[in-house]
């Protein structure tokens, strides 16, 4: 009995150790076992000639891994029929190949560079898109001074954008001392021009000028006609003393263009000037020696506090003039850069408002307009994008403050950044909401228990007694102000709806608080909890809703509103659906019933 026990017991074990490992994982040695036949004559049934040298290889084993080799050896191809195929293709690069191949894996740290480029080269060539990607994102990694150049002849030649973009990048913010290394001298045509494209390669012109001129000293046995690279520098950016001691002197620029440039340089004022490129990093501090050369306080505007002012301390400031001649309040930037949008806060410790301009400039000589806000009056952070373009100086100038005649700026950022708002005759047009707290929107008339409750995004704690911005119906209203000019051509609101009672309103916007549209007439409905409303786009800074009828009492009650509409998937999935003809409200004008609406709305 013992015995047999022990028996079944033993029996259970092996069992359980089976259900344990119910898969086998030999990958490792199968890697291992394969990577040996790795240009071993063992089964061989194809050679390769490369650079003279004879490598056998297995045919079902490369046309397993790669669809080129697939259609050169079994696709009917000459190469089909032949035991021994000749390939123009580096040696090395084409044994890292293999051993890829064979084995699916590749030590990148220990190949020269030359090499790691060849092997990129015939990974682009024969299809290995997970090994290219590799090979990329690793050169990426070890860039220098030293690789850069033939990195990005690689990458141009095989259209690699993503690892392009990235030895551009490096290129920028290095670029004088890229013009002074050895490496320059070998990039190709098509990448040296388009280097020199680039309004972000950011050098002296008379730097790029000699190390162009020697690069085609360099190269011009391959490229006879050097004008293609020349015409890329940008003369009229020289001083008139390095146009005539260094250019003209190299012979290598005719003298009607070299007239030309000295013409362009004194008569135009809109030069194609180049500029330091930092993406999404602030500019306008100590950090990059810029500073604030014109206005009152001026130590205050770039120090970066954006919370410790008043009354008294925290701004700069200048007076604004009745006849508009202002020089405002100028900040200079260390150097030349590359910007093409702008942060702003002014004065907000009230509900006071201003109207401004911003107009940049690369020599305090030309200036121009970026920003007219002069006809809108905005408040708190402002938010200001334009075309990337090269600025050393901002100057904003205030034209009208709702409580004096002083413009006061809290704090100024000035940077490039990917991630920009569309621009519509000067004014932004934004799809996400900027009827915000955080986008400085203010609610200046309706009754809360929390100041600007209408605006939090908060679209789930509301009851009888909070959550809501109200007025008395026939009496009152509810005014926003959005923080700066905006076009606008939707909105969002939620009415109170913890009970079956319905509304009717109507909502009025406005730039200026005098002249008014009405965009949404709803006084001869009954709606309730979720509306969404379009319109055709209006330059909007002022919104107001004005409640006329209410089931239950006198009062308007609103929960949440936004600006333009953030339409919830669900909604828009409604309004998706047809509805067909029934004497009822039309498909753009129906409501969804409350309970769905509300429930979405809290489970969102």
């Amino acid at each position: 009995m013992s015995s047999q026990s022990s028996g079944m017991a033993g029996s259970q074990h092996t069992s359980s150790a089976l259900a344990r490992n119910h898969e086998i994982e030999l990958t490792a040695r199968f890697s291992e076992q394969m990577a040996q036949l790795c240009m071993s004559a063992d089964y061989s049934d194809v050679t390769f000639i490369v650079e003279g040298q004879r490598i056998p290889a297995h045919r079902v084993i490369l046309a397993a891994r790669s669809e080129y080799f697939r259609a050169l050896l079994y696709g009917g191809l000459q190469e089909t029929k032949q035991h021994e195929i000749t390939l123009n293709i580096p040696l090395m690069a084409f044994r890292c190949l293999l051993k890829y191949i064979y084995s699916g894996s590749m030590s990148l740290m220990q190949m020269k560079e030359e090499h790691l480029l060849d092997t990129l080269g015939l990974a682009n060539q024969y299809g290995f898109a997970d090994l290219e990607m590799a090979i990329s994102d690793y050169l990426r990694q070890v860039l220098s001074l030293g690789n850069v150049c033939a990195i990005l002849d690689a990458a141009r030649l095989f259209a690699l954008d993503g690892l392009t973009a990235v030895c551009h990048s490096f290129m920028d913010r290095n670029a004088a001392d890229i013009l002074q290394h050895e490496s320059f001298r070998h990039l190709s045509l098509d990448s040296l021009c388009s280097l020199l494209l680039r309004d972000s390669f950011f050098a002296r012109e008379v730097e790029i000028f000699q190390a162009v001129f020697d690069w085609c000293r360099c190269n011009a046995d391959t490229v006879p006609n050097v004008d293609v690279v020349v015409g890329k520098v940008r003369f009229e950016l020289m001083s008139l003393e390095e146009l005539l001691t260094v250019v003209r002197p190299s012979g290598i620029l005719d003298p009607d263009r070299l007239l030309d440039a000295i013409g362009e340089k004194i008569s135009s004022k809109q030069l194609p000037y180049r500029g330091a490129l930092g993406p999404e990093e602030n500019v306008a501090t100590p950090k990059f020696n810029s500073r604030t050369i014109h206005g009152e306080l001026r130590s205050a505007l770039l120090d970066g506090d954006t919370v410790s002012y008043d009354m008294e301390k925290g701004y700069t400031r200048h007076s604004i003039s009745e006849t508009g001649d202002s020089s405002g309040i100028i900040v200079e930037l260390g150097k030349l850069f590359i910007i093409n949008h702008i942060k702003v806060l002014l004065w907000d410790r009230d509900t006071r408002s201003y109207s401004y301009y911003v107009e940049v400039s690369v020599n305090q000589r030309n200036w121009e307009r970026i920003v007219d806000h002069t006809k809108y009056y905005c408040r708190s952070w402002q938010y200001l994008y334009f075309p990337a373009q090269a600025v050393r100086y901002i100057r904003l100038v205030g034209t009208h403050n709702t409580v004096n005649k002083v413009f006061h700026v809290v704090a100024l950022e000035a940077m490039f950044t990917e991630s920009t708002t569309p621009v519509v005759d000067g004014i932004l047009q934004p799809a996400y909401n900027v009827a915000t707290v955080e986008r400085s929107a203010n609610v200046m008339e309706g009754v809360s228990r929390t100041r600007n409750v209408l605006l939090n995004g908060d679209v789930k704690n509301y009851d009888w007694d909070s959550g809501y911005t109200c007025h008395q119906i026939g009496t009152g209203v509810i005014l926003i102000q959005l923080g700066q000019p905006y076009w606008i051509d939707s909105l969002r609101l939620l009415l109170w709806d913890c009970d079956n009672r319905s509304y009717s309103f109507y909502i009025e916007v406005s730039a200026n608080m005098t002249d008014w549209e009405v965009v949404v007439d709803k006084q001869s409905d009954h709606l309730k909890s979720w509306q969404h409303f379009a319109f055709q786009p209006k330059v909007v800074v002022y919104i107001r809703i004005v409640g006329t009828h209410n089931t239950a009492n006198e009062m308007f009650h609103c929960v949440h509103f936004e600006c333009p509409s953030q339409e919830p998937e669900f909604l828009r999935r409604e309004r998706a659906i047809p509805i067909e003809a029934s004497g009822e409200e039309s498909a753009e004008e129906s409501v969804v019933d409350e309970a769905p609406l509300r429930q979405e709305s809290v489970t969102d």
